[in-house]
């Protein structure tokens, strides 16, 4: 359980960097109201929504040890200077997880952190990093309403982009399901996943004993 504890912890605290990226890039950008909605801190509760913040994550999380951001900052596309800005804000997040992926594979290699399939921080960052590229995946899927369309949306006629947005909750279902029931591509999935873990250094065995370990109540 205690893995399970340890994870949680730092996923939350992922989530709110990913969403500070996008604040902080969106605050850079000409959207001065992030601040003042609180978003260029690391409170969770500044990010939160019941939905895609508690379920959604959670919910990809114990079924397939899927990384999803769960946050929900709204920004003001209207006082960014201009589409390139609207771009670079949706791909802020994504890109504070792959920093945090980097980050972990740093401790790793450099000795900070053994890889001991015995250690609770060992298998929980292992892990904790599979699911950093996971989501990093997810998000950049050109998908509504994930990051990956949100980028390339000020380039779409407006009519298209608006529409599609309206589909959002059909899209994550949709991908949920193909990850969950197409095999090709749930297979594709995790062989990057994997490759990515593997560029890190990080022994992928240790991922598995970290997945295995948060999902306590299979022992019970």
């Amino acid at each position: 359980m205690e893995c399970f504890y340890v994870v949680t912890v730092l996923w939350i605290f992922s989530v709110c960097l990913h969403e500070f990226g996008h604040a902080w890039v969106a605050f850079r950008g000409g959207d001065f109201t992030v601040r003042d909605k609180g978003y260029l801190t690391f409170n969770p509760l500044k990010y939160a929504h019941p939905l895609y913040s508690f379920g959604l994550p959670m919910l990809f999380l114990v079924l397939g040890g899927i990384g999803l951001p769960g946050g929900a900052v709204y920004i003001n596309d209207n006082l960014l200077r201009s589409k390139a800005w609207r771009t670079w804000v949706s791909l802020a997040g994504p890109a504070a997880n792959l920093a945090l992926v980097v980050l972990i594979g740093l401790a790793f290699k450099s000795g900070l952190v053994e890889q001991d399939p015995k250690n609770l921080l060992s298998v929980s960052l292992a892990f904790l990093v599979q699911l950093e590229i996971s989501s990093v995946l997810l998000c950049l899927l050109p998908v509504p309403p994930l990051d990956g369309f949100r980028a390339i949306a000020p380039w779409l006629p407006e009519h298209i982009s608006e529409k599609a947005l309206e589909w959002s909750n059909v899209g994550l279902f949709v991908v949920f399901l193909a990850l969950w029931y197409v095999e090709p591509l749930n297979q594709l999935f995790w062989n990057i996943v994997f490759l990515g873990s593997d560029l890190m250094g990080l022994d992928p065995r240790l991922g598995w004993i970290g997945y295995r370990e948060f999902r306590f109540w299979d022992r019970i």
